[in-house]
């Protein structure tokens, strides 16, 4: 038999739930400040050029919000360079504004992972959830986020802060990082999580990065 009350009734923030005390928890996909790492996946110049020009000045300036966020709140940002004595460093754009102690891996292989002193440098923050932005999506973005993924972090993809030299390839790249448990997410959702709240300190800050 079900009884039902037949009043509503509203509590407040401080009020105790009447009829069940749950210990609240976050979801464990929603990002924490104290277990992000962001990396930025080559974002060269000269590779930005090969882009579509409306596509990569989109992803430089999402990625460009997020490293400086990143900076605000005391999140790790690692970077790569793919084969920088031929594309280039990364842009200044964002290296302008990193910290004077930021890592950045050559590499030539794709992933990220097989950069030199990588895997251990990601391993030693102690932090579980990766953001990943930059390029190419369908190259160098997927398969460091499934080499990431089969190590055992939580990966997230800054769908609007990646970019590939045709939207098909980062349109079947997003598709199949997700297929494989990789969070497709956007910049904005990122910056959010990362605050929690509007009274953060921080936020003034943040949401000035909102475009």
């Amino acid at each position: 038999m079900f009884f039902f009350w037949p009043f509503a009734f509203r509590l407040s923030p401080s009020s105790p739930n009447p009829f069940l005390q749950i210990k609240m928890t976050t979801h464990p996909n929603l990002l924490s400040v104290k277990n992000s790492l962001l990396i930025v996946v080559d974002l060269q110049g000269k590779l930005s050029a090969a882009m579509p020009e409306r596509d990569a000045e989109l992803m430089t300036a999402n990625a460009r919000s997020l490293v400086e966020a990143a900076g605000l709140l005391s999140i790790p940002v690692l970077l790569t360079e793919q084969y920088p004595k031929g594309l280039g460093s990364t842009d200044a754009t964002i290296t302008d504004i990193l910290s004077e102690d930021t890592l950045i891996f050559d590499k030539t292989g794709f992933s990220c992972c097989a950069a030199e002193g990588f895997t251990d440098t990601v391993a030693s923050t102690d932090r579980k959830q990766i953001i990943l932005v930059g390029q190419e999506a369908h190259v160098c973005v997927l398969q460091t986020a499934l080499e990431l993924m089969h190590f055992g972090y939580q990966v997230h993809v800054a769908e609007d802060a990646i970019c590939s030299r045709k939207a098909e390839h980062k349109f079947y790249a997003l598709q199949r990082m997700q297929q494989q448990g990789a969070t497709i997410t956007n910049y904005e959702s990122v910056l959010f999580e990362w605050v929690k709240d509007s009274t953060h300190s921080e936020f003034k800050s943040i949401s000035g990065l909102l475009r």
